[in-house]
């Protein structure tokens, strides 16, 4: 089996437990085959939990979970050092937090204080953890997806937009629609009635190994970006920061425009994207089909473009209309 094969089965795997999420399950292959990590934003109720716990039962890897919460501790995500006796003697000893898995759930991240979410996006962005002095390495195989609920905004400590800036990707998730809602309903009623019944034993399904993931990662760094769709990346991206050029509604809208790492983003998920499409060469609809996951949390609006209702999105939708596909 291919890797293209695998990653195929996993989603197909994941599609049968999340209904009408097709573009959160994306997404989320989207940014493990980046090697990125996500920030996922949605009403409560909306599988984002049980996406990447569905992920985590699919794939052969470690899952661990971290409800962020106002009292928690940086030592609470990387982990501490703990002191040992043994034989009559004493020493410490780092022992690990939840940090140190395959796939990271950061659960309402923007409930914790400053500090603990700057040790988890030092972890994102080092791929480490440094306690005492001395440095743990974190697996190879490493995505976290941090969830934060747009209502009861009370009591939270919203991601300062520069640390924002190194997740991957912002997924926005909706409702479902009313066929998907059905089906939600008559899962949860299939899922009750397996409870309650007892197990029969038969055979578990295969799980997805790492190294079709980290095989895919290869064959997607060979994904061929042409110059003139290069070209059209480094266009969008510098739309925002000089919007003037393009059109005088979108300079009144950006207060900032993206960062460096926006391009990097838009051409590591654009290949993605591409290779997940079986093509080995990256089209201008790949880059447009994922421009507003990576733009949509470096953006940064005007007072101008807030006061008159516009949101990220649709200020990304003027840039993809006012830049010229190369």
């Amino acid at each position: 089996m291919s890797s293209r094969d695998g990653i195929l089965d996993l989603k197909k795997q994941m599609a049968t437990s999340i209904i009408g999420q097709e573009n959160l399950i994306e997404r989320l292959l989207l940014g493990l085959l980046a090697d990125g990590n996500l920030l996922v934003e949605g009403l409560p109720g909306l599988a984002k939990t049980r996406a990447i716990k569905s992920l985590a039962k699919c794939l052969d890897a470690q899952f661990s979970r971290v409800q962020f919460t106002p009292d928690l501790l940086p030592s609470d995500i990387t982990g501490s050092q703990v002191y040992y006796t043994e034989g009559g003697k004493g020493a410490f000893k780092f022992q690990g937090g939840p940090v140190f898995a395959n796939l990271l759930l950061a659960d309402e991240v923007n409930r914790a204080p400053a500090k603990v979410q700057a040790a988890l996006l030092e972890a994102m962005e080092e791929r480490q953890v440094t306690v005492g002095g001395e440095t743990h390495p974190l697996p190879p195989l490493f995505l976290v997806m941090a969830t934060q609920n747009p209502i009861e905004q009370e009591g939270t400590y919203p991601l300062p937009e520069a640390q924002m800036d190194r997740f991957l990707m912002h997924v926005s998730v909706g409702y479902p629609d009313a066929k998907a809602e059905a089906e939600i309903v008559k899962l949860n009623r299939a899922e009750e009635g397996s409870k309650s019944a007892p197990k029969a034993e038969g055979p578990t399904e295969k799980k997805i190994e790492q190294h079709v993931i980290f095989d895919a990662r290869k064959e997607i760094n060979q994904v061929a970006v042409s110059e003139a769709v290069a070209n059209y990346i480094v266009a969008l991206v510098f739309a925002t920061r000089t919007p003037g050029q393009y059109d005088p509604e979108l300079a009144k809208w950006i207060q900032v425009g993206v960062s460096p790492r926006a391009s990097i983003g838009l051409d590591r998920v654009a290949r993605a994207m591409a290779w997940l499409s079986g093509r080995d060469y990256v089209t201008p609809d790949d880059v447009q089909a994922v421009v507003h996951d990576v733009f949509r949390h470096r953006l940064i609006l005007s007072y101008e473009a807030h006061a008159s209702g516009k949101s990220a999105d649709q200020v990304i939708d003027r840039i993809v209309q006012k830049v010229a596909v190369a």
